[in-house]
């Protein structure tokens, strides 16, 4: 569909509501538009605009009613989902129970996912449809967990399945627009890989409208082009502008800056299995596999000076998986300090007096100052005397290296509502089938703490889940199955005629952004 262009809108003149577009700068632009193919944040707030799920989050993460209006748990392994009446697809045709069903159904046959999004359909062991707004889930065991997961499912309508195609439509397909339709507030017009996306409102939306008609996302991975283009009335809102502009952006009277403190974790994940490991230089063994080399890595590791420094004090050093209070973490739990001589004493009782070599992976424009980040930790970790090499790399190219296994050590971000969550993504043994450890790249296995994690996720009193993903989350921080860097403290500038609250998910929504007051 093309998109025409009155010139009253190329000229930034003021209109009615209705004709506004509005322009977005994104470090990130989606890795595919199937919204099953990744679990990544780039491509989930690209999903959310064209597709609801049945229960959402607000900015806060806290769930909200969405395609579902309420649920409840029938039996310790059935949960009884009431859809919303009178909703429809932006082509028109009504949404009914047996399009969750094949929404959730399809996650699993996606091929060549980089991040399953069995992650969050994994304890479902059957549907029951009672009516076409009536759905019941059974699953395999207590599922307290399960309102929160379908959060994260952005639902597709069953009409646009293909017998002969094992997941209905393909990711390709999908990527071109065809049938790409949701029951979100944005339509599709048009995607041009690294240019721009463009969504259109769609009036027909069952929630509150949008105020724009048209939205453009373009993708600027550098950081100061994104500032420069926003300053120069190419895009309105641009997404984390560099740390040591915002002070001065803040001051600046055409501009409003937003922040908030996100529940991203951005971590160092090291190869526990490869022997050798790629990446490694000066032995033919992998030091990884070795705890002491694992705690000496992030005992290098100045976690102070890196949110001071690097990062602007826009960065919380980080002792588990997401920031306390958040449901499941320890308020007792604190980041290793900075200790160079123990450090390189752990690495010579595990036999490297004199260190090794090793690359460490990072995408450059996917993270706040990840670059930055990852140069910094290579000189931490070569003055221990393990001499670092930074492998950096685009953000797509970063994550088909990370999921091809080729790196021995990476830098990634994480981000979640509750604990389990963390857990089953990022060091759970992997099982693809089982949805679990869907992002752990690093192949981390421990099975006591898989057991204590499968313990929580099927209980139902919310006092002892906490407490069992505590202790499942302090098992892995103490064993260094991954090693905890810090929480992303997000930042959007924007025009002053317009308001974004921000999101502790980071997305970038347009159906938040409003004009002024």
């Amino acid at each position: 569909m093309a998109l025409v262009l009155t010139s009253a809108v190329a000229l930034g003149l003021a209109l009615p509501a209705a004709a506004q577009e509005l322009k977005i700068g994104l470090k990130t632009e989606p890795s595919s538009l199937d919204p099953q193919y990744h679990a990544l944040t780039p491509n989930l707030q690209i999903a959310f605009h064209i597709h609801d799920a049945v229960t959402m989050a607000d900015k806060d993460g806290k769930i909200y009613p969405g395609l579902a209006v309420s649920w409840k748990p029938l039996d310790d392994t059935t949960w009884e989902f009431k859809l919303r009446p009178n909703v429809k697809f932006s082509d028109g045709s009504p949404f009914t129970a047996e399009d969750v069903v094949y929404t959730y159904q399809r996650a699993a046959k996606v091929p060549n996912s980089p991040s399953p999004y069995t992650v969050y359909t994994r304890q479902i062991a059957g549907y029951e449809i009672v009516d076409p707004l009536t759905l019941r889930i059974k699953t395999d065991g207590p599922a307290p967990a399960l309102p929160l997961d379908m959060s994260n499912m952005p639902i597709m309508p069953k009409k646009i399945a293909k017998a002969e195609i094992a997941e209905g439509v393909t990711s390709e397909s999908l990527n071109q627009g065809q049938g790409l339709i949701g029951t979100g507030p944005y339509k599709f017009v048009e995607w041009k890989r690294g240019t721009q996306l463009v969504l259109e409102r769609n009036d027909a939306y069952w929630g509150n409208k949008g105020h724009w008609k048209t939205v453009t996302f373009r993708p600027m991975s550098n950081s100061a082009a994104r500032t420069a283009s926003m300053l120069a009335g190419d895009v309105d809102l641009i997404e984390d502008p560099p740390t040591d502009d915002i002070e001065k952006l803040k001051k600046d009277p055409k501009l409003n800056v937003s922040q908030a403190v996100s529940n991203r974790i951005i971590y160092i994940h090291l190869d526990h299995v490869g022997e050798p490991s790629v990446g490694i230089e000066g032995t033919t063994k992998n030091p990884l596999k070795d705890k002491r080399v694992r705690q000496a890595l992030s005992l290098a590791i100045d976690r102070d000076a890196i949110s001071s420094r690097i990062m602007e004090n826009l960065a919380i050093p980080a002792a588990d998986f997401l920031p306390f209070p958040m449901f499941g973490t320890r308020k007792d739990a604190k980041p290793d300090k900075y200790d160079l001589n123990k450090a390189k004493a752990l690495l010579a009782e595990a036999g490297y007096p004199d260190g090794f070599g090793i690359s460490l992976g990072t995408p450059n424009g996917r993270y706040i100052n990840d670059i930055k980040v990852a140069q910094a930790i290579a000189a931490m970790w070569t003055r221990a005397g393990v001499k670092t090499k930074v492998d950096s790399a685009v953000p797509p190219v970063f994550f088909k290296n990370r999921d091809e296994l080729k790196y021995s050590a990476y830098m990634a971000g994480w981000s979640s509502q509750e604990m389990s969550n963390a857990l089953r993504s990022l060091v759970a043994t992997p099982n693809r089938e089982k949805g679990m450890g869907t992002t752990n790249k690093g192949r981390y296995s421990n099975p006591a703490m898989d057991a204590k994690l499968l313990q929580a996720m099927g209980t139902v009193d919310d006092e002892k889940r906490s407490a069992l993903l505590q202790e499942a989350s302090k098992m892995v921080v103490e064993d260094y199955g991954l090693l905890p860097l810090h929480f992303e403290q997000s930042a959007w500038a924007m025009k002053k005629t317009i308001n974004y609250p921000g999101r502790n998910d980071q997305m970038v929504r347009a159906d938040y952004i409003m004009p002024a007051k």
